[in-house]
């Protein structure tokens, strides 16, 4: 019934709405909402898709959010989707606060259209160039993602495109992604070898603190480090990775005062926005505005632009800050 929907949302308070805020780990082809998910399927009569979502979005298991993104994948095939989508999703975040986005997609070619990774890369760029040329208030940037089901091979092959537009985007492809299904084997050394490096941010970190066979070391490793983790409260307790929002362990490590990032993973197929997602934060781990606010501000530490982009985000936070916030 639709009231139990209504008891699970929040009502939505204008304060997260308003507060400018940093998404860092947004995935391009998740975070497609339904009405451009319509325009996709009506572009696409001959795939007699009937509904966009095939998933009930309350309750999935991972399985079926990746299948989703085989939909997906689907309906997104030419150049001009991926530049209809990367328009779309900009402009959505940019209407819910988000002053500077962190943007992450896969690279990917389809025989069918002719579409190949270089044109995928540049329809995303082509998207954020004309987001900026219509004025939108949000500074967007793009992290190439590396499938781990795809293999070192085409691995390698994403790395070598990410170097290439590193050098001749201005800044705009900032850094690389690995993500893609974590249960294939051999994970547990991948994790070790990467933590190793380590990483600048960690996407989710779910079972870093109680991770198998890890013992205290991983966890130790991560707060040694101060490497940001950012947290996906609604997709983890939406694909049953964590059993519910106040389990959620972003308490653990906001508990230790750690470098916390909310973020909202897919906001699409998990139907959220990112001020649903500190307004959750803050309500199940019982933050004051302020506290949120300043949760908010200290993200501007973990994004991949320059110090001069950070030094911009900061003045822009401080001007918007509302007046009972300030000490």
């Amino acid at each position: 019934p639709p009231m139990a929907d209504e008891e699970r949302q929040p009502r939505r308070d204008p304060f997260y709405s308003e507060m400018p805020k940093v998404e860092l780990h947004a995935h391009l082809n998740g975070s497609i909402s339904s009405a451009t998910m319509k325009k996709l399927i009506a572009l696409k009569p001959h795939l007699k898709i009937q509904d966009g979502m095939p998933v009930d979005k309350e309750d999935g298991t991972l399985e079926e959010y990746f299948r989703m993104f085989q939909l997906i994948h689907q309906i997104t095939n030419r150049t001009e989707d991926v530049l209809m989508v990367t328009k779309d999703v900009i402009k959505e975040f940019a209407d819910d606060g988000v002053k500077y986005l962190e943007l992450r997609s896969t690279p990917r070619g389809e025989i069918t259209t002719g579409m190949t990774k270089r044109t995928y890369v540049e329809a995303v760029l082509e998207g954020i160039k004309q987001s900026k040329e219509e004025n939108l208030d949000i500074d967007v940037r793009y992290l190439m993602a590396v499938d781990r089901r795809g293999g070192p091979a085409v691995a390698r092959e994403t790395v070598k495109l990410a170097e290439e537009f590193f050098l001749s985007t201005d800044d705009t492809v900032l850094g690389l992604d690995l993500s893609g299904d974590p249960t294939i084997p051999g994970l547990e050394k991948e994790t070790q070898v990467l933590l190793g490096l380590p990483p600048d941010r960690i996407g989710h970190g779910t079972f870093l603190h109680r991770c198998a066979g890890a013992g205290p070391s991983l966890t130790e490793l991560v707060r040694r480090h101060r490497i940001p983790i950012e947290f996906c409260l609604t997709s983890n307790v939406r694909s049953r990775t964590v059993p519910s929002y106040d389990r959620h362990h972003f308490g653990f490590w906001y508990g230790v005062a750690h470098p916390s990032v909310i973020c909202t993973d897919d906001k699409g197929i998990f139907d959220t926005r990112l001020s649903r997602e500190y307004q959750l934060a803050a309500e199940n781990f019982r933050l004051s505005q302020a506290q949120a606010w300043d949760l908010s501000y200290k993200s501007i530490d973990c994004i991949f632009a320059s110090g001069g982009v950070k030094a911009e985000l900061r003045k822009k936070w401080s001007r918007l800050k509302p007046g009972p916030l300030s000490d």
